[in-house]
């Protein structure tokens, strides 16, 4: 159950004054928000949704649409500074900006987090008496109310450590992208809702330094000279910033790729469609058994969910290699060295992925993971193949014969005769189904290898999607050449028609988690390495 109970309800609202201010206000407006703890995918389907949902802290979320509004709207509900809150917010800054020089051992964006929260502690003194007054203790503490200090908490944590204005957004599990346009709201593509339009307001006079403190934050700083710049924050969240008003014409625009701290596990993506449990059996064979996949589609399409998803089918005592631009690879094993290129500083200290692919091959790795490949790397992608290392990277291409044009056309040059080293070739697309947006599998090709007669790669159809009855068809049911050719000889069998039966069971076993509701990521890593290490008798519901 995700909707809050009302005595939960009612908690909150004595918990946070400015959320039970804000609730009283919308009451009249839009009649009672229902709460929930977890939005559930289903309250999409609402005409005129009226939700309020918690994220980090004190932060709130209300996404609401009446029957005068043309799209639903995202409002994010924080602590409010009113003029003597404000007043007592700068008396508290300046004494900190007075002792933080005996701080010597801030490292982190936590530790400094950590320390603020220690300096507001020493600083400030509880007293329910003494709103709006701005006076000191007999020790020298500011008094203030319990709300006067999580609003004067919030606004120097979002300032000094977090994302300003776009904090809330920062501490939303529900996003996926924030565009801000000078002079525009920013809009937000919501896990839910899809795109919103939110209360935030970005102005002209906030829109220059914007950019320059979130260029700051990446490592990559941006002016006249230089307008655009890619980097990550420290939470994992990729940024694109354009500054110059040359380059953009509206002023400083900027995108920012929420990073998801917890993997959607392979049983979520089954139970929302994604693909079906037979893909997901293919898959999980494909890899225990080691053969390289390349996760294909367009941008935003869930290649790299659908990547971080299947992992788990990897066995968990072998060593994972992975090489990135920005940290978006998530694996569960114990044993996996996660490297970064390099690209700031003096050109001579910058790393690229080659360099580091090149690296991984001399460190001994079980399974080599490029975040995504995207040009020239790719020589060093098969190289690795070659060698007999499996590989599982996403890249941009909506066929396998994209797939193979790119990569044996230039840049890339890899001669026809290497493709063979790759196995399976899986395209993701986000498509509009009955006016919906959704995220679906849209095939899974096998590479056969180079055919000289036609001078050509041969690929053979594993699954494909049917957008009619919106189902995964298995293509290559008792006609699959990976599964019989290249898994069957590895797993032992002398009928290689017996790896349906492992097929089959391993369906099942997904068909069943499913029915369970197991859907937690790391439960389902439990679930499966418990699998390979104990057997299906060992599994905690019956199959």
């Amino acid at each position: 159950m995700t909707e809050i109970e009302k005595t939960e309800v009612d908690k909150l609202l004595r918990d946070y004054p400015h959320l039970k201010k804000y609730v009283a206000e919308i009451e009249k407006k839009l009649g009672k928000p229902t709460f929930y703890s977890k939005v559930p995918r289903d309250v999409k389907e609402e005409e005129y949704p009226n939700i309020i949902y918690s994220t980090k802290g004190v932060v709130f979320i209300h996404i609401y649409q009446t029957k005068d509004m043309e799209n639903k709207e995202y409002f994010a509900i924080t602590p409010i500074l009113d003029d003597k809150t404000k007043e007592k917010l700068q008396q508290v800054l300046e004494l900190i900006y007075e002792k933080a020089h005996l701080k010597t051992d801030i490292k982190t964006q936590e530790d400094l987090r950590k320390a603020i929260r220690e300096y507001l502690t020493k600083i400030t003194l509880i007293d329910e008496k003494s709103g709006g007054k701005l006076v000191k203790s007999k020790g020298g503490k500011i008094k203030v109310t319990s709300a006067e200090k999580m609003t004067i908490e919030y606004h120097i944590m979002k300032d000094i450590v977090g994302g300003g204005p776009l904090e809330p957004f920062m501490r939303d599990p529900y996003i996926e992208d924030i565009h801000i346009i000078t002079g525009e709201n920013v809009h937000l593509i919501h896990k839910v809702f899809d795109m919103v339009k939110t209360n935030i307001f970005i102005d002209e006079s906030w829109a220059n330094r914007f950019s320059q403190e979130f260029a700051e934050k990446i490592g990559s700083p941006v002016s006249e000279g230089q307008p655009i710049a890619d980097g990550t924050l420290p939470d994992g969240s990729r940024v694109n910033i354009i500054h110059s008003k040359d380059v953009s014409l509206k002023g400083p625009s900027m995108t920012v790729r929420k990073f998801s701290e917890t993997p959607i596990s392979i049983t979520q993506l089954i139970n929302w469609g994604t693909f079906d449990a037979g893909v997901g059996a293919y898959l999980w064979l494909c890899l225990q058994y080691g053969r390289s996949i390349f996760v294909c589609g367009e941008t935003a399409s869930g290649k790299t969910t659908t990547s971080n998803a299947m992992f788990p089918f990897i066995p968990p005592d072998k060593k994972i290699y992975s090489v990135e631009n920005t940290p978006e690879v998530k694996v569960p094993h114990s044993v996996w060295q996660q490297l970064l290129t390099r690209s700031t500083g003096p050109k001579e200290g910058h790393i690229d992925e080659g360099d580091l692919l090149r690296a991984g091959l001399r460190s001994r790795p079980d399974y080599i993971i490029p975040g995504e490949t995207r040009g020239a790397e790719g020589r060093v992608v098969f190289q690795a193949m070659q060698t007999g290392h499996p590989v599982v990277t996403t890249f941009h291409a909506g066929s396998v014969t994209k797939v193979i044009q790119r990569f044996t056309g230039h840049p890339i040059n890899i001669p026809k005769t290497f493709m063979d080293n790759l196995d399976v070739v899986l395209i993701q697309m986000a498509v509009e189904r009955k006016g919906k947006r959704i995220r679906r599998v849209l095939s899974v090709d096998e590479i056969e290898g180079y055919n000289k007669e036609v001078d050509g790669i041969m690929s053979r159809k594993a699954y494909e999607w049917n957008a009619v009855d919106d189902t995964h068809v298995f293509k290559a049911n008792r006609n699959s050449y990976i599964l019989e050719q290249r898994i069957a000889p590895m797993a032992g069998y002398e009928d290689p028609m017996q790896i349906y039966d492992e097929y089959d069971l391993r369906k099942h076993i997904l068909e069943r988690m499913v029915e369970e509701k197991i859907f937690d990521y790391y439960e389902v890593v439990q679930f499966i390495w418990t699998f390979f290490r104990e057997g299906v008798q060992s599994l905690p519901i019956t199959i």
